[in-house]
């Protein structure tokens, strides 16, 4: 589809406001779902306007098949760029390129962002070291799976509340200092799917010594996968695409802000059962090796399935079972993910897309 002329309009370098801001949402086949996030964010718009900031929406379309289009183009105020299919990194750094706002603040199509959720972002770039922020994910789904899966976010912020500056930033509720994120090139379009293209953008952010806070006021709700076929589908493709953020900045492969150690270790589990199941059968240990391969995993588990108990008794009591079938398909996704981006670095090839 060839660019819309409502996307010619740009502010100079140096005339933007310092209180204004550009919330950019990246859609594609979201004909279904953009209205929700519009809706959401209209009041707040009009609130923060109302108090003299510059606060636009510009939503990029990234080639839509279906009537996302007609469907934003219903929403008075809100700016619409169309570009031929490109992917959401694309889309992405298409939108700040002619965001107006000093400060650009990331949603996506499917996030419905809570009445303060702009205040909350906002508020945290009236420190003038930080550079991003992030906010959180919720839910109102009431499948096992969809609940386990926000228990599973929520252990990870705990990691990060306690931080006085992460190095994770996930596009579904971000927020950047629109100069530094221009500095930065923008999200690394090698990444061709909405996987992994925001954390390899916050690592390189990191490693200049950029300061980035967790804001747990700035909440947006989500669908998360409703089954578990869905979220072990969707493990395994993130931890296929964390390996090339991985490969483009090694250092965090160690460590980073948002992923528990033990969630590292527990990668190990599918291997480690494979060689001890090998070892059992050849050698006939009197002590099994699988059961204490077993025992170490289950044992690992238990801090979070505590964690999860107090919060739902259904899903703590399955956790170590969830999380040993996690394990499996991130370990499964890091072992392709690893050759997939060693393939793509000799070659000089964009990687494979996982879908």
């Amino acid at each position: 589809m060839p660019d819309s002329n409502q996307t010619q309009q740009t502010t100079p370098a140096g005339e933007t406001n310092s209180l204004s801001a550009s919330i950019l949402i990246p859609t594609y086949n979201g004909a279904k779902r953009i209205g929700n996030c519009l809706d959401a964010l209209l009041p707040q718009i009009a609130a923060n306007q109302a108090r003299g900031r510059e606060v636009e929406i510009v939503v990029i379309d990234d080639g839509s098949k279906d009537e996302t289009v007609q469907v934003v183009s219903r929403y008075a105020g809100v700016r619409l760029i169309s570009q031929a299919n490109a992917g959401p990194a694309s889309a992405r750094n298409r939108g700040a390129r002619e965001a107006r706002g000093r400060i650009l603040l990331f949603t996506d199509d499917d996030c419905v962002p809570m009445p303060d959720w702009l205040d909350a972002m906002l508020a945290c770039f009236d420190s003038p070291t930080v550079v991003g922020a992030k906010g959180i994910y919720r839910t109102h789904q009431k499948s096992l799976a969809a609940r386990f899966v926000q228990i599973e976010y929520e252990d990870k912020y705990r990691l990060m509340a306690g931080a006085p500056s992460i190095d994770f930033i996930d596009t579904y509720s971000a927020g950047f200092i629109r100069d530094r994120f221009q500095e930065m090139d923008g999200y690394d379009m090698s990444f061709p799917v909405a996987c992994a293209e925001d954390i390899e953008l916050s690592y390189r952010m990191s490693a200049r010594g950029w300061k980035m806070i967790f804001i747990s006021e700035a909440i947006v709700y989500h669908t998360h996968p409703a089954t578990f076929s869905s979220y072990l589908k969707k493990k395994y493709k993130f931890a296929f695409w964390r390996m090339l953020a991985v490969k483009k900045n090694p250092g965090k492969g160690v460590k980073d802000s948002h992923t528990p150690q033990v969630m590292k270790l527990q990668l190990l589990f599918a291997p480690a059962l494979v060689a001890a199941i090998v070892f059992d059968l050849i050698l006939r240990p009197r002590i099994s090796a699988s059961a204490i391969v077993v025992g170490a995993f289950f044992l690992s588990t238990v801090p979070f399935a505590l964690r999860a108990l107090k919060k739902d008794p259904a899903v703590g009591i399955l956790s170590p079972l969830l999380l040993a079938a996690r394990s499996c398909a991130q370990f499964l996704g890091v072992a392709a993910g690893t050759l997939n981006a060693s393939r793509s670095a000799s070659s000089g090839k964009k990687a494979l897309p996982v879908r």
